[in-house]
């Protein structure tokens, strides 16, 4: 028996273009808006990651409570994933000294043991299954270690690997054209490749911030991280206002899983 049916709207949005662009802006100020309170401010990332985490557990326990979908506590709980996402990840690759590497690999573990935790809990990941408190649970639990996970990986690409902020956005661009073609081409797992994309696209926020944000010397524009993240901000409010934003179909477990 499906234990994520129910009579309750599906929480989570319709998937759609409007959806992935939000989601870039959002990932691109996850990233700004931490290195602003965390080098900026001269906080660090452990205090950036508590601030940001308080954010996190308020945002997600008031999406979760929510007895339907809202644009704006929805993106809002996105944002603050995005955000405890790049300080989480900062202080774990910088501060306790993993590595960039070491850091894309242990996140890499964790998302896929919750996604396996997941399917073996409720029969599917599919964000179409995402009715009940318990289902959100995991749904917000899978985006927090993949947005986290982003970071490290973007970090890892930029840095360790010679890509540079520019040549990291190219390549992770490369690999989401690939899922798309796969979506629109191939008859692969429509689950499987939202969650692809949806873990390449915080790279690529993240790897397009580092080019504003970073001194010219290192390839960015040295552009504040305090005014793109108002910025970015303002723009995302316009574009929840004018990309219209709906709850996505609610199925039963596997129903759009292959």
């Amino acid at each position: 028996m499906d234990k994520s049916v129910s009579g309750e709207q599906n929480k989570a949005p319709a998937i759609t273009l409007g959806f992935w662009i939000i989601k870039i802006l959002a990932t691109t100020l996850g990233e700004v808006g931490g290195n602003a309170v965390t080098l900026g401010l001269g906080l660090g990332y452990l205090v950036g990651t508590a601030i940001f985490g308080g954010v996190l557990i308020v945002a997600v326990a008031a999406q979760i409570r929510a007895k339907r979908f809202h644009p704006f506590l929805y993106w809002a709980a996105i944002t603050a994933t995005t955000l405890a996402g790049t300080t989480l990840a900062d202080f774990v690759d910088r501060s306790l000294g993993v590595g960039y590497l070491g850091g894309s690999l242990l996140l890499f573990t964790m998302v896929i043991a919750t996604l396996g935790l997941w399917r073996r809990t409720f029969g599917s990941v599919s964000v179409d299954t995402v009715t009940t408190p318990e289902v959100e649970a995991f749904y917000w639990a899978t985006i927090m270690f993949s947005q986290t996970l982003g970071t490290a990986l973007g970090d890892w690409m930029a840095d360790d690997t010679g890509l540079g902020y520019n040549g990291g956005a190219l390549v992770i661009a490369v690999a989401l054209g690939i899922v798309a073609a796969l979506y629109l081409f191939a008859k692969t797992s429509r689950t499987a490749l939202f969650w692809a994309a949806f873990i390449l696209t915080r790279p690529l926020g993240a790897t397009l911030a580092n080019s504003l944000d970073k001194p010219v010397a290192n390839g960015g524009l040295a552009i504040s991280d305090f005014s793109i993240a108002a910025a970015l901000a303002v723009i995302i409010a316009i574009s929840i206002f004018i990309i219209p934003q709906r709850a996505g179909e609610r199925s039963s477990a596997g129903a759009t899983s292959r």
